[in-house]
């Protein structure tokens, strides 16, 4: 198969601009020269996720993941090269030859992911025929209709029907049998069980299908909601597909490939419980609605959201039990993204947001929505008056005492009062008696924003559960303490990039060489793309690379901030340092070798001497390292 030219990959590149690619999943903020987001490949608090859009890279300061826009794309999504090629082909609107095209599609298909992703998009085109097209879907789309959902958001969603169980009819199995899919496939796709046999059976029967889409829009699972009137303890209401090699629950959110879209307008993404709210609120033209794989969400999807927008507005249902899942999704917002801004929205009796817009129509629902928002502090206040009798002195005293250590977690001294101001209007009570006892409540309790998790008196108070233990996160590379050396090399190596007069300056030193053999292999691959180009590229320059180390210390030596107008001095200084202490650095090379050489002819003398030697030029090397430190 033939491999695509490096002409037309760097035509591709050079169509977008990979601020538009990466803004699709990551919200970027200008900050100085560079874009900075929230990192999508670690836990990032505090953005430190970078885009240079003059030079078309992305770098981390955290994790140190770096590359092009391609390189992104692999990243982020689990592509291949020619896989990502084609993705921003398509994005730039540059039609690839088939023979070029064939290549990366044939690559996703034929990887164990594509097949099982090709396998469920099959499966949602199934199961959507029989619904729409077939009597045995008839009466699953009455239900559907009844429950006021639109053709067109049938289609837009793809909701199919798996009709039931019959002794000689498998209808997903027969489909993939008559396609020749392979048995091992199918057992690890999820969509089918397996009896003591090994026989396989259709996991779904009876069940109006919604599938779950990955951020590309892809089926990568489903979730039947039974058509019976009763779910029993066999046959639940919701069935979800089991986590397989492409889907993992915990790192989903419905609709999120619509959503995101949506939220790039307005900044926000809308939290809903079920999946219908979802679709309802789409219908009523709110876009941006996504839903996790059950009420309680997980640190890898607040991560996702948090990484797309500023806000995120919690729209569950006005029942206890969703109330109390709006007080478990604040906790968690403040446990793992305490920057982002939650606005609740509370709808009226007891209402679903699925019940409300068939009750009150569209246009009601998108103006409620709009401005009926309240926030944290506001609906723990009123959450805490949950089951109370007010009426009775002591327990109003209990939530009194309760709502002000709620208020002592604001960091404002303005909104406090204002916090207090209402509490004393509701109950007729004295500010002034309210703010002292505040006082005396407030050093102990450490104010929001200001700590990563919230204090364990705030948590009691908000939750009355334990507090979660934090999942296993990876960590960041730990970052070393470049020496005096290193600091000068990769100075200047970037200078090197940025100007022709400085290239021109280090060309005409004689026997002038990097140190490191990382930096003086990127001085010659920087040399070969300048021999083909009249400018260098960082994004092209990324391209050439072939090792992943070479490729981030590429974009850590972009990444760094120095005096564009740099004297010849300041450079010549730089090139004193490594000319100077070069010669440390090449013995210790030189004399490595000679032991690894001695060790290998088993020459015992030799090997001694050798090591001995060795010892002694670490020990000048460190010598000077602390003599730079101090």
């Amino acid at each position: 198969m033939a491999k695509i030219p490096n002409e037309l990959i760097d035509q591709i590149r050079d169509a977008v601009n990979i601020v538009d690619v990466i803004s699709q999943d990551v919200q970027l903020k200008r900050q100085g020269k560079n874009l900075m987001g929230h990192c999508p490949f670690h836990r990032d608090d505090t953005p430190s996720f970078a885009v240079n859009e003059q030079k078309q890279f992305f770098y981390c300061f955290s994790c140190h993941r770096s590359g092009n826009v391609f390189g992104f794309l692999q990243q982020l999504h689990n592509l291949s090269f020619p896989e990502a090629v084609q993705q921003v082909a398509e994005m730039a609107n540059i039609s690839l030859p088939q023979q070029y095209t064939n290549r990366a599609e044939q690559s996703v298909e034929n990887s164990p992911k594509g097949q099982l992703i090709k396998l469920h998009d099959q499966a949602a085109r199934l199961y959507h025929h029989i619904l729409v097209n077939t009597e045995a879907g008839q009466q699953a789309l009455h239900y559907l209709t009844k429950r006021g959902m639109s053709r067109e958001m049938i289609e837009q969603f793809s909701l199919g029907f798996a009709p039931e169980q019959s002794d000689t009819e498998e209808v997903l199995l027969e489909y993939a049998t008559g396609q020749q899919l392979d048995y091992q496939l199918l057992r690890k796709s999820g969509l089918f069980t397996e009896d003591h046999q090994g026989k396989l059976h259709d996991r779904f029967h009876g069940r109006v299908m919604y599938p779950i889409k990955n951020e590309s829009g892809h089926v990568i699972a489903f979730s039947g909601r039974i058509l019976a009137p009763k779910a029993t303890a066999n046959e639940p209401k919701y069935m979800n597909s089991p986590e397989t090699p492409i889907f993992n629950k915990r790192r989903v959110l419905f609709n999120l490939d619509l959503a995101k879209q949506a939220a790039r307008e307005n900044g926000s993404l809308t939290l809903f419980e079920g999946f219908m709210d979802v679709i309802s609120a789409y219908d009523a033209g709110v876009k941006t609605g996504i839903a996790s794989m059950g009420t309680n969400l997980t640190e890898e999807q607040i991560r996702i959201i948090q990484r797309l927008v500023q806000q995120v507005n919690v729209c569950y249902d006005g029942d206890d039990p969703g109330q109390n899942a709006i007080n478990r999704a604040l906790q968690m917002f403040e446990d793992n993204a305490p920057q982002l801004t939650v606005k609740i929205i509370q709808l009226p009796g007891g209402l679903d947001p699925d019940e409300y817009v068939q009750k009150y129509g569209a246009i009601k629902f998108k103006d409620y929505l709009q401005h009926s928002q309240e926030n944290a502090i506001e609906f723990h206040l009123r959450y805490l008056q949950r089951g109370l009798n007010l009426q009775n002195q002591d327990e109003l005293m209990g939530y009194l005492n309760a709502a002000l250590r709620v208020i002592a977690g604001v960091a404002e001294p303005v909104a406090q009062d204002l916090y207090l101001q209402k509490l004393a209007e509701q109950f007729n009570l004295d500010k002034q008696s309210l703010a002292k006892q505040l006082g005396a409540i407030q050093p102990t309790v450490q104010p929001a924003r200001q700590r990563s998790h919230p204090s364990p008196a705030r948590r009691t108070q908000w939750c009355n559960r334990p507090a979660p233990q934090p999942a296993a996160e990876p960590s960041a590379p730990t970052q070393h303490l470049a020496s005096k050396l290193e600091n000068a090399e990769q100075m200047l190596l970037k200078y090197y990039l940025d100007d022709e007069g400085i290239r021109t300056m280090v060309r005409g030193i004689d026997d002038f060489a990097f140190p490191d053999q990382a930096y003086q292999q990127l001085q010659r691959e920087i040399d070969n793309c300048l021999s083909e180009h009249d400018e260098i590229s960082t994004a092209a320059l990324i391209d050439r690379l072939d090792d992943p180390q070479a490729k981030q210390l590429l974009a850590q030596i972009e990444a760094q901030s120095l005096n564009e107008n740099v004297s010849d001095e300041a450079v010549n200084d730089l090139i004193r340092v490594i000319m100077d202490e070069a010669p440390l650095t090449q013995q210790i090379n030189a004399k490595r070798a000679a032991l690894n050489e001695a060790a290998m002819m088993n020459d015992q003398e030799l090997t001694t001497k050798l090591a001995t030697e060795l010892v002694n030029l670490y020990q000048r090397q460190q010598q000077m390292k602390t003599e730079e430190l101090n």
